[in-house]
């Protein structure tokens, strides 16, 4: 189709005896037109099917998890629960939406490790206690404990101002266990590795097919825009 547009913009080069810079505009137009109208047909295609894909079934989270409502839609907490007069949340992403253009053999290892952001508070503190995890499907490790406000506690893409505590794996070994031990009492173990990976899938599947979406329409629009020009 590209080339067609440019035969046919060739052609009226010849055909006509105009400046060339009319001529020049009216080629850009044409190969603009055939691209948009590739991009929107392969978008089309693409769209259709993603949307063909059949979800994982659902799972609900342990309990006494529950999901936040609108999580879908932001880059929050997911799910939430208290434990005496604690307040946890627990924000979720996918190592690899955080590390791009991984190997190929590393492609599953990267599905099925999840990174969770634990913030758990306490009513009059000022600060919460935040944790960041390893979960895959049959073990969680810590990767490092800090201490956060309450105002940077409320998402994973918050970023600490003050000391962020010391290396995790360079603390004394029983204090690491005890810290194991601590996330453990309150639920956070990989029995969350089902809900978070479902979903996460219905997250990503939705995100996928609004982009499609948006791009389209902003093409569609472009392309009617250039037509009525």
């Amino acid at each position: 189709m590209l080339r067609k547009a440019l035969a046919l913009a060739g052609s009226a080069l010849q055909q006509q005896h105009q400046p060339w810079r009319t001529i020049a505009c009216r080629r850009s137009s044409g190969v603009s037109s055939a691209v948009n109208s590739i991009i929107l047909r392969s978008l089309k295609d693409h769209y259709l099917e993603v949307s063909k894909m059949t979800p994982p079934p659902k799972v609900s989270p342990p309990s006494p998890f529950t999901v936040l409502k609108g999580a879908l839609d932001h880059g929050g907490p997911v799910l939430r629960r208290t434990h005496g007069n604690e307040e946890i949340s627990i924000s979720v992403m996918r190592l690899a939406n955080i590390i791009a253009g991984g190997i190929a053999d590393e492609e599953e290892d990267g599905i099925n490790q999840l990174f969770l952001h634990v913030d758990i508070s306490k009513p009059g503190q000022k600060e919460s206690l935040h944790f960041l995890c390893g979960l895959y499907p049959d073990a969680l490790g810590i990767h490092s404990v800090s201490l956060r406000s309450k105002t940077e506690s409320s998402g994973f893409l918050s970023v600490p101002t003050n000391y962020g505590g010391p290396v995790f794996q360079d603390i004394d070994e029983k204090m690491r266990d005890a810290l194991h031990s601590f996330i453990e009492e309150r639920g956070i173990n990989e029995s969350l590795f089902p809900f978070l990976q479902a979903w996460l899938y219905v997250k990503d599947h939705r995100n996928l097919m609004r982009w499609f979406k948006t791009i389209g329409s902003l093409v569609n629009d472009r392309k009617q825009g250039a037509s009525h020009a």
